[in-house]
């Protein structure tokens, strides 16, 4: 489990760029999140540790739980989006909104409005 907000965005980043097929690198990730590249680097260090990511020849890859907890994360954003979007939030605001509050819901209330997704 990561305990910040940022490690789950770095994951989450990482998992959309890899969707295009092509090598994630460093500095895909920082134009990604409008970070550093240094800042990059700190979280790679971190996110290697914990066991999420690998890095070989400048390639960052999730690893089987980084993919597993990257795809968790980003279900959790698309539910909240979308939930937005059938609240009548504009679509740009509902996805900077779902970006913050997908790390800020309980268990409890994800699977609420999980369940009330399902039902529409």
């Amino acid at each position: 489990m990561i305990d910040n907000e940022s490690g789950e965005d770095y994951l989450e980043a990482i998992l959309r760029l890899s969707a295009a097929g092509k090598p994630v690198h460093a500095v895909d990730v920082s134009r990604e999140l409008g970070v550093s590249k240094p800042a990059v680097t700190k979280a790679m260090r971190v996110l290697t540790a914990k066991g999420y990511v690998e890095i070989s020849q400048n390639h960052i890859r999730l690893t089987e739980s980084g993919s597993e907890y990257a795809n968790f994360v980003y279900a959790k954003h698309r539910l909240l989006s979308g939930f937005l979007v059938r609240l009548g939030v504009e679509e740009s605001v509902a996805e900077a909104d779902a970006c913050r509050l997908e790390h800020l819901i309980s268990a409890q209330t994800y699977e609420a409005i999980r369940k009330f997704m399902e039902k529409e």
